[in-house]
């Protein structure tokens, strides 16, 4: 029996000491693409992002590092009014910025190749927000029919700055591969348009949501 436990303490001891060398280096990122499309409302949301990732493990187990990428929101909505007149109304809101994410994370060991880690994050967007308008009007009289076209566009530049903290799982298939997960995340973020009178909108995020888990790759540069 105490053989048996000797094993099984030397295993964890082993299991708990696997370690990320210091001087490690990782590629990694994200690339997403969604599209909804509501036929009841005539509304159209887009949305695509890129953000490619290294870190650098400035000591054991502990990493830090910066993503830097690109994101664009697109919404279109038309929306169709009266008979005679006939008004058809076109609106299109297009958000793109810059998107730049320096980060730390911390690993602890759970198994020979499993890890759960902790990553403070501060990311920042520097973009511009465009709204469009066009409204077509159509008149049928008994002298025939009118239609008269008008549009509107507004754009407004903005910075949005975030602090997040997100727990996840990193497994090594390999020396160099690994596959991650995130599940959820605590932070704040504030928005802020830059034009004269416009406040800053505050967004708070705290809790653990398994139905937004998220799953990554990434290549280590192992040592």
């Amino acid at each position: 029996m105490k053989k048996i436990l000797l094993a099984g303490a030397v295993a964890l001891f082993g299991l708990s000491n696997a370690q990320i060398a210091k001087g490690t280096t990782y590629l990694s990122g994200q690339v997403g693409y969604s599209q909804k499309e509501n036929n009841n409302t005539d509304k159209k949301v887009e949305s695509f992002k890129i953000l490619p990732t290294v870190g650098y493990f400035v000591d054991t187990n502990l990493a830090v590092g910066l993503g830097v990428g690109y994101k664009n929101d697109n919404e279109k909505v038309t929306k169709t009014t009266g008979t005679n007149p006939l008004m058809v109304t076109e609106g299109k809101v297009t958000e793109s910025a810059f998107v730049v994410a320096p980060f730390v994370r911390k690993y602890w060991t759970l198994a020979d190749k499993l890890y759960i880690f902790g990553q403070l994050e501060v990311p920042m967007a520097f973009g511009q927000n465009k709204v469009e308008g066009t409204t077509t009007t159509t008149t049928t009289t008994a002298a025939g029919t009118t239609t008269t076209t008008s549009s509107s566009s507004d754009k407004a530049n903005f910075t949005s700055i975030g602090v997040n903290i997100k727990p996840g799982l990193d497994y090594f298939l390999n020396k160099n591969w690994t596959i991650e997960a995130t599940i959820g995340e605590f932070g704040y973020n504030t928005y802020k348009q830059n034009v004269d009178g416009a406040k800053r909108v505050n967004d708070y995020n705290f809790g653990l949501n398994l139905t937004s888990v998220t799953f990554g790759v990434k290549y280590v540069f192992s040592k």
